[in-house]
Parts: structure tokens; C-alpha cells; sequence
């Protein structure tokens, strides 16, 4: 134990020493927290409109009103003619633009039907989709009420006998940087632990101490809980501090235990520093060990879930994510934070963590040879 000691104590001074792993340390998660987290933050509280009206008739008027009186949208102008809308959908100027043709209102009393158009600024999928489903549900409402009104029935009101009360649990305000900061802090986790851990131990071979260390009577397992121990302290030192940042500037509701988040981390920690070693075991440079780790880290992110949901992937992409530690930690970051998950429900994270933690912590040990 003596050994061990007098190793974690050479580490934590060579780090701190380390003027670019001090800024990493504290650094990152304060940039990561403030600034990724409202770079990947959807809002759709402001809709620009452009409405082009040829019309110009009372029907047209109360549609245009009809979206007027929506909280988020806003109507930018009215234009004459649809290449003006078009140009400001161009220059981002317009989210969608609303073209009522020439005629629709003697349309609507000669045939009972006219159309309308939509131009959406599908740029952003998701943006879109919203954008479209919000504004043609919009126009069905009106349309309902319009056949209602010119049949000479009551006005359309949905049957009474059914109600619907929406009640969205976990995330009652639909708040997205609620869903992101988790995600957000789980790449903090795993940048702290693959990148440092593997640059520290590369950087060792750069300046030649690696053969010093080589010929001591440090055991292989000493020199490996020396190595790892100090970067999983700072990774679940940097969780503790994101998470401090998400609650004070996000007011980030932590809704499970804290001893199960943390613990699950230290599981998931054993996973990525082991890779992270792995590769500082089969590289020379530090820019060798940065571009590895890039490649595994864009994958395993794209892959985990932050942005697209992994149940919307092909089916053989979710079975390649079963060997993706991020996508565990993606759930169980969510589910302890968000829903107060326990330990039995996050029971196969648990098991899968801890299966690929020793697979890597294993192929790591077996590559590093101790002797040069």
C-alpha cells in the first residue's frame, strides 16, 4: 500500500503541474455546462412567420389571425408575393411562410374546398417537423370551425364526453436542457477519463520516464492503480461540479440518490479509463492517443443517444450500441437525474458496465508490458 501511495502522490503533483491538464480539469465542465448546453438546446417558444396573402379576403384574415393569436408565433410581415417569402426563408429571416392564393374564400363558397400552402424552413429536421405539425393543426382547427360556421352548425368544440389532461412526467415543462445536461455531463465523464488517462501515460514515453519507472520494483498492478486512480478521483470530482453548475444555472432538478449516481459512475469510470489505457498501450504520442480517442469518443457519442434517440436507429445500430459504455451512462445519467430510477431498475446497465469495464481494464493490463 506504501507503494501505491508514494506512486498517487507523484501523479496528483504531475498533474497539477501539468498547465494543460489544470485547465481540462476546471476548465471544461464550467465551458461545457454554459455553453454546449444551450448550444444543443432546442427552443421552440418563437416561430418567425412570413404570411403571403393574395387573398386579401375576410376568410384569409381570420386564418392569419388564428396563428397571430399563438403565443409563439410571430408574424414577421405580410409580402406580396411568394419569392419575397422565399428569399427571407433564404436568409433565415423565416421559419415558414403561409402563401393563401388568390380566390380561396370563392373557392371555399363555390367548391367547399382550397388550398393552401406551407413552406417550411427544413434546414433543422426536427425544427421542421414541429413547425409543420404546430401550423397544420392550426389550419385544421380553422377549418372545422369554418365548415361548422357555413353549414349553419354550432361552432366545432370537441366532444364533451371525452377529455384529454396532459400530464408529462420527469420533465413536466418540457424544459430540453433538462434532457441535455445529463447527456452533457456524461461526455464530460468520459472526455476526463479516455483523454487524460491515455495522454498521462503517453506523455511518460515522450519524456523518457516511462523506462525509469520500468526498471523500479513497482509491481504492474501498482503502477496501473497509480496511474488510473488519480483521474478517476478528478472525473467524479468534475460529475460533482457539472452537476452543481446544471442545478445552479439550470436549475437542474436532481430527483434520485446521489450515492447511486456516483457509484454507477465509478463503474462506468473503470470501462473508460480502462480504454483509455488500452490505447496509451498501443500508441507513441500524445497525438497519436488524441486521434484514437477522437474516433472511438464521436462514435460512441453520435451512437449514446445524447441527440437522436437510440430506439429511432436501425435495428443493428442499437446492437452495436450493447459494446457502447456512453449509451449506459447516457440512461443512467437521465434516469437517476430525471426519474429517481434505483438500482434494481438501472440493474442491466449496471451488469453491462461492469462487463465491458473488465473487458477493457483486462485488455489493457494484458497489452502493457512493464518491462521495455
Amino acid at each position: 500500500m506504501k507503494t501505491i501511495k508514494y506512486i498517487l502522490q507523484k501523479e496528483f503533483r504531475q498533474i497539477f503541474r501539468n498547465r494543460t491538464m489544470l485547465p481540462m480539469i476546471f476548465g471544461v465542465p464550467l465551458l461545457q455546462m454554459l455553453v454546449l448546453v444551450f448550444a444543443a438546446t432546442f427552443d421552440m417558444k418563437k416561430i418567425d412567420m412570413v404570411v403571403v396573402d393574395k387573398d386579401l379576403s375576410e376568410t384569409s384574415r381570420e386564418l392569419i389571425a388564428k396563428f397571430d393569436g399563438i403565443p409563439f408565433y410571430h408574424l414577421e410581415t405580410a409580402v406580396p408575393d411568394a419569392t419575397f417569402g422565399e428569399e427571407m426563408l433564404l436568409t433565415d429571416d423565416a421559419d415558414v411562410v403561409l402563401v393563401i392564393p388568390p380566390n380561396m374564400e370563392k373557392d371555399l363558397v363555390r367548391d367547399d374546398k382550397a388550398q393552401i400552402q406551407l413552406l417550411v424552413n427544413a434546414i433543422d429536421g426536427n425544427t421542421a417537423q414541429l413547425i409543420f405539425s404546430y401550423s397544420s393543426q392550426i389550419i385544421g382547427n380553422f377549418n372545422k370551425n369554418l365548415i361548422a360556421e357555413w353549414k349553419g352548425l354550432p361552432k366545432f368544440t370537441p366532444p364533451t364526453e371525452v377529455t384529454i389532461t396532459e400530464n408529462y412526467w420527469y420533465n413536466s415543462e418540457l424544459d430540453y436542457k433538462w434532457y441535455m445536461a445529463p447527456g452533457i455531463l456524461a461526455i464530460l465523464v468520459t472526455i476526463i477519463g479516455m483523454f487524460m488517462s491515455g495522454m498521462n501515460l503517453v506523455r511518460e514515453k515522450e519524456i523518457g520516464t516511462i523506462e525509469q519507472l520500468n526498471v523500479t520494483p513497482v509491481k504492474k498492478y501498482q503502477f496501473i492503480i497509480g496511474k488510473l486512480v488519480p483521474f478517476w478521483v478528478i472525473a467524479l470530482f468534475d460529475l460533482a461540479f457539472g452537476l452543481f453548475i446544471a442545478w445552479l444555472v439550470f436549475d437542474l432538478p436532481i430527483v434520485g440518490s446521489l450515492w447511486l449516481l456516483f457509484g454507477l459512475a465509478s463503474v462506468y469510470l473503470i470501462s473508460v479509463l480502462g480504454l483509455g489505457l488500452f490505447i496509451s498501450t498501443v500508441t507513441d504520442t500524445q497525438q497519436q492517443v488524441m486521434f484514437i480517442s477522437f474516433f472511438f469518443m464521436m462514435i460512441f457519442i453520435l451512437m449514446g443517444g445524447i441527440f437522436t434517440p437510440v430506439e429511432s436507429m436501425p435495428h443493428w445500430a442499437q446492437m452495436l450500441d450493447r459494446a457502447n459504455p456512453i449509451y449506459y451512462f447516457m440512461r443512467i445519467m437521465r434516469h437517476v437525474v430525471l426519474k429517481g430510477s434505483g438500482f434494481f431498475d438501472l440493474l442491466q446497465e449496471f451488469v453491462s458496465l461492469l462487463i465491458l469495464g473488465t473487458t477493457f481494464l483486462s485488455l489493457a493490463i494484458w497489452r502493457y508490458r512493464k518491462t521495455s
